[in-house]
């Protein structure tokens, strides 16, 4: 499962990912900027004593079966973040290096946080046109959050108090406080869940699949006549793998529908935050598949419908 966070500086996504890394029994953190192909997928060496090239295993190798946390992701360079597609979608690198002609498993799932382009998030436009990501590589996250600084005085409150108590020595608070769940008892438990937990879908899962799927597929079709791809192939695929993964948490041998159902009500979160026309406010999948929204697209071939006509008629007059 393949998650990104995008959203304003100074919301804990870096905080986020380091704790993700902590806990995953077999995780790699990087940073975008400083990560280049090879340091990410392999590089080749010579070795020492045998004189010969061999392969030293990048990032996403590394953490096979595992979590790759990637912090500035927006900062990455396109020919580093060229080699993800590939990996997010066959779970493989294929490598052709000094004679070496080889693919290396990187069954990985990848956690990744962008910043938007302008240091602050503009919901008047696309989540493509504030963080300035390819959309091929956008359409190949299972979910899309975002992560915004808005002003609620509640949820204030509730950071002020966290953010103060870190430094406030208060031991019979501090002690209730990190005595929730131990980490290395919860690192345990993720463990034990990937390794002996394969769940299988039901039918009964599987006829809520299709049911959430093509209602989701239904709601592109708006009161206007106008349609819009609320849904992709790839959202269904993500679905299966949501639901597998939240059987798994539970240690449950098989899919039921409320695992289905949960993965559809994350799905559509995360889409409907951002996959959203800002000019309709209507879901668009095209925004991130293809980085344009249907309207906009409808506009630009009514625009040059039109030049067309202006051109075909001779441009009206000698103005």
């Amino acid at each position: 499962v393949n998650v990104l966070l995008c959203g304003d500086p100074g919301t804990s996504k870096s905080q986020l990912l380091g704790y993700v890394h902590k806990l995953a029994p077999r995780g790699v953190y990087t940073s975008g900027k400083g990560s280049s192909a090879v340091g990410l997928t392999a590089s080749v060496v010579r070795d020492p004593e045998t004189k010969q090239w061999v392969l030293e295993s990048g990032a996403l190798v590394l953490s096979d079966n595992g979590v790759c946390c990637i912090d500035e992701f927006d900062k990455m360079s396109d020919d580093t973040r060229a080699i993800l597609h590939e990996v997010m979608e066959q779970q493989t690198i294929s490598v052709a290096r000094a004679g070496i002609i080889c693919t290396l498993n990187a069954r990985t799932a990848i956690l990744a946080s962008a910043n938007p382009v302008e240091s602050r998030y503009n919901p008047r436009r696309s989540v493509v046109d504030n963080i300035r990501l390819p959309p091929t590589l956008l359409s190949r996250f299972d979910l899309i959050y975002l992560i915004l600084d808005k002003a609620a005085p509640e949820a204030d409150r509730r950071l002020a108090r966290h953010l103060v108590g870190l430094y406030y020595k208060d031991p019979p608070r501090r002690a209730g406080a990190d005595a929730l769940v131990d980490r290395q008892l919860l690192r345990d438990y993720i463990a034990y869940a990937r390794a002996a937990v394969q769940p299988q879908l039901t039918d009964a899962a599987v006829a809520e699949l299709r049911k959430g799927y093509l209602a989701m597929r239904a709601a592109g079709r708006g009161a206007a006549g106008q349609k819009v791809i609320a849904a992709t192939p790839r959202q269904l695929e993500s679905l299966v793998r949501l639901s597998e993964a939240l059987a798994r948490l539970r240690l449950q041998e098989t899919v039921g529908v409320h695992e289905v159902r949960e993965a559809i009500r994350l799905v559509r979160v995360a889409t409907q935050a951002a996959a959203t026309d800002p000019r309709t406010g209507a879901i668009d999948m095209d925004m991130i598949a293809t980085g344009r929204s249907s309207a906009d697209r409808d506009l630009l071939d009514e625009v040059a419908g039109a030049l067309k006509e202006l051109f075909r008629g001779g441009g009206g007059g000698g103005d």
